[in-house]
């Protein structure tokens, strides 16, 4: 305690403690120099301040957030942090925007703990952005953040101005035989506002009289449910409006109509012979011939017997056996018939179709056999597909047509079969007129070579088979290819290495294919010619000697065909599903099948990576940040996947580690480093530098 003046003054022996309440006292044992004390004890409190601030301040919540899709182009991007910040430290300096390496314009403010970046113009649709808050960031302390945090998103489609169409009706328009308990149903091309779909706007009539209904709506779906079951043998009309929208508002373009009618009301006819073999009055018909009846309808087997379907010379029944299938009953004689003979077939009134009705009568027709056997064996007139076609669709059948009537019985998967090498293809065979059909199970595989064959167990009504086998080939049509349309690289297609800024090596290296530098001097170019299998393309003389070419005007269009290409790849939709930030960047032990890939982060390949894909098929790899590949691992192609159909987009730098192998074309936004002893089948094409380490480039092949 000290005092001097009119001042008494307590020194605390040590500091006080943070953020603690102290009382101070003066009691009336203090007296003025007359001696007189204080009336009462002066008594006063305080708090003292908080510990010093030295905790990095970080950023809590952003708006959007990081891989966010869709966002609004109008949209203002906003960052909350962790406690108070000092606001001359949020500028655009220090808060940024941008996509594909190009800052957006903005400002930038600052309230409570929120900073908004607000973009001078609306973002573009359909484009992924990149926002930036810097360590320039601080505290009110003082503290910056830890490091800079970044985030991505991407805005959201144009919006959507197309009309919602009605891709498919159930039943379909012109359906016959429809069951009268059955629904209705549309199916939309897009989603629609399920409060646009009611009876209004999806509504059926017959006659112009409308049917009471209930409609609902889910998926993609909207189902009509008559109230009561529909009339039978009856067209009606249904028809969905223009007042029904999809979810952006936009209506039909048009009504959407469409009719059928439905099935008749239980079977109660009679079954009728429409068809034999031979006809009614025919004559010269081959004594080995067996005798056929068509029906209207399918018939109950059981029905159909040597006790209704008998055959007789006009005095002797004729022996024989009966076999039905489809809507053919055929008669096969025992033995072969006589010549110069008249024979009466019958179908009687027991037989009966599936519905219980039988023949309204019996159906009796006669002919006369020929005065020799037929021995002349049948032959194939004709195939579908012929001979060595080649670019057949995938879903058709395979027919044969033959120069007479066949035996139906003798045209089975038994003696029409199809293959693929050895392999046979499971499929139906049917029969009707001269041409037999094999219908395949399953669609048949793209570009291959199948082996039709109809063997001699094929015969005619007389049982003569064919002489020999028929065999013939063709070819189904190749494939689409799978992924993404090829990146367009221009005159960059010609060389195995591009640059704008150099093109450096430790020698000795390996490079087939051409080399060039624009528009920096060919002076920094510092591959020799001993190491090209190719040309080397300057703007000036000052490039290697003496295999330089100088030709600045295709330079020029070159790099700016490499440019385009870039912008093409970055631009492109991004990858979804498993496709979008696959790994979270790290990318090991996989196989990839054609497609779009994209990361909104570096990526490394740690392990062999596969493409496994066919010779037309594509791959888009889309990163932002870097790219690396570790040293001694391998990209990897299976299936006959090509380098030229590989495409690496790359926003930073890219880096092939010591004694790796890489597939594929390289479009990096800066430099592109091949370590020691490190390959490439592709392109390097940098729009800052490459350099070499003893490392082999081959230009992948047209």
């Amino acid at each position: 305690m000290t005092y001097a003046g009119v001042t008494a003054i307590f020194n605390p022996a040590t500091d006080l403690a943070f953020n603690t309440t102290y009382t101070a006292t003066i009691t009336t044992g203090a007296r003025d120099l007359a001696g007189n004390p204080l009336a009462n004890n002066h008594v006063w409190s305080f708090t003292t301040g908080a510990a010093p601030d030295t905790l990095a301040p970080t950023v809590t919540l952003t708006v959007p957030i990081n891989g966010a899709t869709g966002v609004a182009i109008g949209n203002n991007l906003s960052a909350t942090f962790s406690e108070a910040m000092d606001p001359l430290t949020l500028t655009n300096l220090s808060f940024s925007l941008a996509s594909g390496g190009t800052a957006v314009a903005g400002s930038v403010t600052y309230a409570g703990v929120t900073a908004i970046f607000n973009p001078a113009t609306d973002l573009a649709f359909n484009t992924t952005y990149t926002a930036t808050i810097t360590t320039g960031a601080r505290d009110l302390a003082g503290n910056p953040l830890a490091s800079n945090h970044v985030w991505s998103f991407t805005t959201g489609a144009a919006p959507d101005t197309t009309a919602p169409t009605v891709t498919l009706t159930v039943p379909i328009n012109g359906a016959t035989g429809v069951a009268i308990g059955n629904n209705l149903s549309a199916t939309f091309s897009e989603a629609m506002d399920p409060l646009t779909l009611t009876n209004l706007s999806f509504s059926l009539a017959s006659g112009g009289t409308a049917v009471a209904g209930s409609v609902t709506y889910a998926g993609v779906t909207a189902i009509f449910n008559p109230a009561t079951d529909l009339a039978f043998n009856t067209t009606y009309t249904a028809t969905v409006t223009t007042a029904a929208t999809d979810l952006a508002g936009n209506p039909l373009a048009s009504n959407h109509v469409w009719s059928f009618t439905t099935g008749a009301a239980p079977d109660t006819l009679a079954p009728t012979v429409t068809l034999t073999a031979p006809l009614n009055g025919a004559s010269g018909l081959a004594i080995g011939n067996n005798i056929t009846a068509t029906f209207s309808e399918a018939m109950d087997p059981l029905s159909i017997t040597n006790l209704t379907f008998t055959l007789s010379d006009g005095v002797n029944p004729v022996a024989g056996a009966v076999t039905y299938s489809g809507v053919l009953a055929v008669f096969n004689p025992l033995v072969d018939l006589a010549a110069s003979t008249t024979y009466t077939a019958t179908v009687t009134t027991a037989a009966t179709d599936l519905a219980g009705n039988p023949l309204a009568s019996n159906h009796v027709w006669s002919f006369t056999t020929g005065v020799a056997a037929d021995t002349t064996p049948p032959t194939v007139t004709s195939t579908v597909p012929i001979d060595l076609a080649t670019g057949v669709a995938i879903s058709s059948n395979i027919t044969a047509t033959f120069s007479e009537a066949m035996d139906p019985l003798t045209l089975t998967t038994l003696t029409f079969t199809l293959k693929e090498g050895v392999n046979p293809v499971a499929g139906a065979v049917t029969y009707i007129g001269n041409t037999a059909n094999f219908n395949p199970t399953l669609d048949l595989a793209p570009n291959t070579l199948y082996t039709a064959t109809i063997t001699t167990g094929a015969t005619d009504l007389g049982g003569n088979p064919l002489a020999s086998d028929y065999i013939w080939e063709f070819t189904t049509v190749a494939a689409l290819p799978l992924g993404p349309p090829p990146v367009i690289l221009g005159l960059a297609e010609n060389f195995a290495g591009l640059s704008k800024a150099a093109i450096t090596d430790v020698p000795a290296s390996i490079i087939i294919g051409d080399l060039g530098v624009s528009p920096i001097s060919g002076a920094a170019i510092g591959v020799s010619c001993a190491e090209v299998t190719g040309n080397i393309y300057a703007v000036d003389a000052a490039g290697p000697l003496p295999c330089t070419i100088i030709d600045p005007v295709m330079l020029t269009t070159a790099v700016s065909n490499l440019e385009t290409a870039y912008t093409d790849a970055a631009g492109r939709p991004a990858g979804v599903g498993p496709n979008l930030n696959l790994g979270s960047g790290t990318v090991a032990g996989q196989t990839l099948a054609p497609g779009t890939y994209t990361w909104g982060s570096n990526v490394t390949i740690t392990t062999d990576l596969t493409l496994n894909g066919g010779p037309n098929d594509t791959w888009l790899f889309q990163i932002t940040g870097t790219l690396d590949i570790s040293p001694n691992m391998q990209v990897l192609l299976t299936g006959g996947a090509l380098p030229k159909n590989i495409f690496w987009q790359v926003s930073d730098a890219v880096t092939l580690g010591t004694g790796s192998h890489f597939e594929g074309n390289i479009l990096a936004q800066t430099n592109i480093a091949m370590n020691t002893g490190s390959s490439i089948n592709g392109r390097l094409l940098a729009q800052t530098a490459v350099s070499l380490d003893h490392s082999t480039v081959i230009i992948p092949a047209p």
